[in-house]
């Protein structure tokens, strides 16, 4: 069963959309249009389904205000901000290494022409 929850949690982690929403709620809660502009090229569908999972696996908290109309604010749990930890540091890597990605994504082509 623990394989089962490694493999899920993996496969998570791997997705494009929860990495790029847990990676905005890293800097705090945010409403649902702040995240769907903050996550450039998410569709509202996706959005709802990503965050829907990251609740239910008690990643991400969703919270609605009493307010007319209602206001529903997203947050990471303290589950979500330890999940946040490797995440934010694969995206550091990538931004420190973003010239010599492009550099060798080019040399690599140019031998393949």
């Amino acid at each position: 069963m623990k394989c089962q929850t490694v493999s899920e949690m993996l496969a998570r982690l791997g997705d494009k959309w929860t990495v790029l929403v847990i990676m905005v709620l890293g800097s705090g809660p945010l409403r649902f249009s702040e995240l769907k502009r903050a996550v450039v090229g998410i569709s509202q569908r996706m959005l709802t389904l990503t965050l829907r999972a990251l609740e239910r696996d008690g990643l991400v908290q969703r919270t609605v205000h009493p307010t007319v109309p209602p206001s529903v604010e997203y947050a990471l749990t303290e589950l979500g901000l330890s999940f946040f930890e490797p995440i934010d540091a694969m995206g550091g890597w990538v931004f420190r290494n973003h010239d010599r990605i492009r550099a060798a994504r080019a040399a690599y082509d140019a031998q393949q022409d």
